[in-house]
């Protein structure tokens, strides 16, 4: 008996409309979706982001969850766009596909990511 999990062939066509419509290259498309089939948690998380289109924040990789990615990724495209608040220039989706795959590559070298999320945003966003 082959056992076929639906659920997973819908993930993998939101996931190549998602990355097509934020312009994302096939090479990140199929390379976020063999990191999701490689880990259980990755899957889950984005399977969650799929029903509900926001992020659960369950996967943890030393204390960092996915939550904390999108925020810190928020705030580098803020300072790189130089638009201070103004969130609605911002392609969110593309955040949340970045942000997917900086949990896969934390989750394989958690430090060099930790280092990066630890040495902050810059002086200008600091109170």
């Amino acid at each position: 008996m082959i056992l076929f999990d639906a659920r997973r062939v819908k993930a993998y066509e939101y996931l190549k409309q998602l990355c097509e419509a934020c312009g994302k290259s096939e090479e990140f498309t199929e390379g976020l979706w063999m990191e999701m089939i490689a880990d259980e948690g990755l899957m889950g998380e984005f399977m969650y982001y799929l029903d509900n289109h926001s992020l659960f924040g369950q996967l943890e990789c030393k204390g960092y969850t996915l939550n904390d990615l999108y925020f810190y990724n928020m705030r580098q495209f803020e300072m790189t766009q130089d638009i201070g608040k103004n969130y609605s220039d911002c392609d969110k989706e593309a955040l949340v596909l970045d942000t997917f795959m900086d949990m896969a590559g934390m989750l394989k070298d958690p430090d060099r990511y930790i280092k990066k999320l630890s040495e902050g945003l810059g002086m200008d966003l600091m109170m």
